[in-house]
């Protein structure tokens, strides 16, 4: 079956760094666009950031300039560096692709990171 792992949440002061990683296994032919989202405690869950096949990325605003979403293809494995960390980016974060496995595409979320930004 095919999972998503993360890792890399934590508790960070304002203005530290993370690394989250999500990385896909079991039987996984190909994954299409891989992507960040955070839900906060009464919030909506929302897009942080998105990319693609071809390494095309794109934030949310409130994360531009701060996160950097990269992708590496053979340990099938999605990034989110967040520096410059703010109280508000407080959430948990999951990972999403679209994978192709023995039964076609389906999306896959990971099982979420828990992100507090707190002196």
């Amino acid at each position: 079956q095919v999972q998503l792992v993360e890792s890399g949440g934590g508790l960070v002061q304002p203005g530290g760094s993370l690394r989250l990683s999500c990385a896909a296994s079991g039987i996984v032919f190909s994954i299409r666009d891989m992507g960040w989202y955070r839900q906060a405690p009464g919030k909506q869950r929302e897009l942080v950031a998105v990319i693609t096949s071809g390494g095309s990325a794109n934030y949310a605003d409130s994360v531009s300039g701060r996160f950097t979403i990269t992708r590496d293809s053979a340990r099938k494995t999605v990034y989110l560096q967040m520096n410059s960390l703010k109280p508000e980016d407080t959430a948990v974060y999951y990972c999403n692709a679209e994978i192709r496995s023995i039964a076609g595409w389906s999306k896959y979320w990971g099982q979420g990171t828990q992100v507090t930004v707190s002196s």
